[in-house]
């Protein structure tokens, strides 16, 4: 699934070429992935792109609104979850169509945008701006903004596995399993630790890990493990920079040691046992016997 580093890439590629255009036709095939596929189709025509954003793993298309069906004023906001497979790309019309593609946005300088999702996991709605305080609302802060001490005050008092808490979305909004594992990795904790009980020094190592990792991954443009690609439809490169993602059974670039992995809230999770020692287990208390 595309992650912060990777709906960077797309948005960054995107920005570059959107803001200014008007959206003046919608085509759509299979909408089961769509909220309200009708709004698309009669107020996406006519709006013009003001600005291309990340918020987590959502790509928001600040719109102006135009056209005919339009009976406001107010700002609305294309919001794009790519899901497990999803693309976003822009192509000339006449490029050949990719299979499973179920969007197209003609634009006025002649190209389209186009979705394309194999799984269809992905999700677009169209969010007034009214309503866009609320939508963030229900995320987490971004990895790349938050100061140690709200991350301490996030993660040091919470007793679920750190694994869990970073991907957890309204903890942090972006980072998933490619990314958590990294950075653990990265500051030596173990995946199944429990937050609370890390010191303030591992939860300071980890706050810069994650930073590191991701800024690192968004510099290669993304990891492209399976469909991933950029907005012109180039794939990533930070996969090759992987140090314990999906390489079970190799040895750990740091000592050697194979990699292992175990189920951590629910998702497969990639760890070295020397360099990540694994949580003590809590010794049963045995009830005392009174005389």
């Amino acid at each position: 699934m595309p992650e912060l580093p990777e709906v960077e890439t797309v948005v960054r590629g995107l920005r570059a070429s959107l803001p200014g255009r008007t959206i003046l036709d919608v085509r759509l095939g299979k909408t089961d992935f769509i909220d309200d596929p009708v709004a698309l189709a009669e107020q996406l025509p006519g709006a013009r792109i003001a600005d291309i954003s990340r918020l987590g793993k959502f790509i928001c298309m600040e719109l102006v609104p135009g056209g005919p069906a339009v009976s406001s004023e107010a700002g609305l906001y294309l919001i794009v979850h790519l899901g497990m497979t999803g693309q976003l790309t822009t192509r000339h019309p006449a490029d050949p169509v990719a299979p499973h593609t179920h969007g197209f946005f003609a634009l006025d300088n002649g190209r389209e945008l186009r979705y394309t999702d194999i799984r269809r996991f992905g999700r677009i709605l169209l969010i007034p701006e009214s309503r866009m305080a609320t939508f963030r609302g229900r995320l987490g802060s971004d990895p790349l903004e938050i100061t140690l001490e709200e991350f301490r005050a996030r993660f040091g008092l919470r007793r679920a596995r750190i694994k869990a808490l970073l991907l957890d979305q309204g903890v942090l909004r972006g980072v998933g399993n490619i990314y958590a594992d990294e950075s653990l990795f990265r500051a030596r904790i173990h995946p199944a630790r429990i937050a609370a009980r890390l010191t303030q020094t591992q939860l300071a190592t980890l706050h810069r890990a994650v930073r590191e990792v991701l800024t690192a991954a968004i510099r290669l443009r993304g990891s492209s493990i399976s469909d991933y690609v950029d907005s012109d439809g180039n794939r990533g490169e930070f996969q090759r920079r992987h140090r314990v993602y999906r390489r079970e059974g190799k040895p750990c670039v740091r000592c050697g040691e194979k990699i292992r992995r175990v189920i951590v809230a629910g998702r497969s999770s990639y760890f070295c046992p020397r360099c990540q020692p694994p949580p003590r287990a809590q010794r049963s208390r045995r009830p005392v016997k009174r005389t």
